[in-house]
């Protein structure tokens, strides 16, 4: 296929504002692919650099912007992949210089349209609607097979494009291969906000209640002595809880894999500041000090193999029958089932007076849905809180002079991210600091002007009062007395609230 091809079925998603429509363009494009081409052109059509980062910062994709365009396309799906994972292999003396004359080619050789598609992919700003919602449907379409089982694939998996080349080439069959491996993390199961005990028991009727922890989420792997311990992103953080993965060497069962959270907690039992927390989490070096320092307790809610049967279709009651059976209850973390709502609320204040956020409510017959968002668990809090993307900020002024300050806060939508609102509110020094620091080096846009863009990957938990309708966001939703509680850096921009999540919070207040 021409990289023009795929080049013009971004700019017709972004055109396109109907769902339907944008499901049946995509199904089109990925029926259009060569065996060959398929995960590939998934992937970069998802905004996903398929091989990996190829390690270009905003500044080297802009500075192509000058090279001009040819006039008739030339370049391939396949070409194009090959000169983009020819970087990887460029490194030592020099290569700086070879990485730029790789790139001033490949731009020399691409028309108008597909310069402005390959800078957008390259930096991370492909915002045009084939979120993975929306792929896993045309997946489905493409291929004539159930979306469900399109959905558990990309679940197993971890990513979109392996799954559609399977649906593409061998239809169910293929989709089947995907299975729950040992020490490949899948993305964790998510909960939707509710109001409050009287919301979730209506939605769920006799529900499984959780304390909801503020610490950070981890998948752990065991198969006899080989422990490891993955973050939410799948990243590897065993090295940094040592002491957690001598609990779970402990555990009598061959082979396990366990979701929970890990958390300070202080002499008293309560929880620690979140920061203190994440201090420890992922830390490489001097992790025996703080290990004294910041002693770090596990609390696991659900359980996903053990000892080769894999639990992931089962409902929900079973699984955390199971869970019971196989861990001591001091790592496991404090539960209530009932329908009744009296008794829900006494659980929820005793979940507040220990310090804890809040509760989860779960639905018992509910299977665990990897990296899905839906009904069956729900998050109660008592504050209202969003987790939102940072998608600009602007330079500070008086005290907070050289400091980028007032953050631009987007929620995800369709079409990439809808801005809700700004916030300096919240801010330490130390915290202006550091998100300077970090906001520059995701900057697409002159560090040096007044607001700053930035590639939308820092998630930023944002307290507020109210959110009220508005005329001035295109959500037409905007946050009222917002203020910073804190970065989450135990989660992507994939994990941010959506713009609908946000609406339906307003639609209850």
């Amino acid at each position: 296929m021409k990289f023009l091809d795929l080049a013009d079925a971004s700019s017709a998603l972004v055109a396109t504002r109907s769902r339907t429509a944008k499901i049946q363009l995509l199904a089109d494009f990925l029926r259009a692919l060569a065996p060959d081409e398929r995960a590939v052109g998934t992937a970069w059509l998802s905004g996903v650099l398929l091989d990996g980062r190829l390690g270009l910062g905003p500044a080297a994709v802009q500075a192509l912007r000058g090279i001009a365009p040819a006039q008739a396309p030339t370049l391939t799906l396949s070409g194009v992949r090959q000169r983009l994972n020819s970087l990887q292999t460029l490194t030592g003396k020099g290569s700086t210089r070879e990485r730029q004359g790789v790139l001033t080619e490949l731009f020399e050789l691409a028309t108008i349209q597909e310069q402005a598609f390959l800078r957008r992919l390259l930096i991370g700003e492909l915002r045009q609607g084939a979120l993975e919602g929306l792929m896993t449907e045309a997946i489905a379409m493409a291929a004539a097979v159930p979306v469900t089982e399109v959905r558990r694939a990309i679940m197993l998996a971890g990513e979109v494009a392996p799954v559609a080349d399977a649906a593409l080439s061998a239809g169910r069959q293929g989709l089947a291969r995907f299975r729950l491996d040992l020490f490949k993390p899948v993305s964790p199961m998510l909960a939707s906000p509710t109001e409050d005990v009287d919301s979730a028991l209506s939605a769920l009727g006799t529900a499984i209640f959780e304390y909801k922890l503020d610490g950070a989420r981890v998948q752990i792997h065991k198969q006899g002595d080989d422990i490891k311990i993955y973050s939410r992103t799948g990243r590897e953080v065993t090295f940094s809880l040592p002491e957690i993965v001598l609990e779970v060497a402990a555990l009598p069962a061959a082979a396990l894999i366990l979701d929970g959270e890990v958390l300070a907690l202080g002499p008293d039992g309560t929880p620690r500041a979140f920061q203190d927390s994440m201090r420890r989490f992922g830390r490489r070096l001097d992790v025996d000090n703080m290990q004294s320092q910041i002693p770090m307790s596990l609390f696991c809610f659900d359980c996903l193999h053990v000892d080769g049967d894999d639990l992931i279709d089962r409902p929900a009651a079973e699984r955390h029958r199971i869970l019971q059976a196989l861990l001591p209850p001091h790592l496991v973390v404090p539960r209530l089932v009932t329908d009744e709502q009296t008794a829900a609320d006494d659980f929820l204040r005793a979940a507040l007076a220990a310090g804890h956020e809040g509760l989860m409510a779960k639905s018992l017959e509910s299977p665990y849905e990897a990296g899905s968002r839906g009904a069956s668990w729900l998050k109660i809090k008592v504050a209202h809180s969003v987790d939102l993307v940072v998608l600009a900020a602007e330079w500070g002024s008086g005290r907070r002079k050289g400091w980028l300050s007032n953050l631009h806060l987007g929620a995800r939508a369709e079409n990439g991210f809808v801005m809700l609102g700004k916030t300096f509110k919240g801010l330490t020094d130390e915290l202006l600091a550091w998100q300077t620091e970090k906001l520059l080096a995701l900057a697409t846009s002159d560090p040096r002007a007044y607001v700053v863009e930035v590639r939308p990957e820092l998630v930023v938990e944002i307290a507020f009062n109210e959110l009220q309708t508005s005329s001035r966001y295109p959500g037409g939703v905007a946050l009222r007395f917002a203020r910073v509680i804190r970065y989450r850096e135990d989660k992507t921009a994939a994990d941010a609230d959506t713009l609908d999540m946000v609406r339906a919070v307003a639609a209850k207040q």
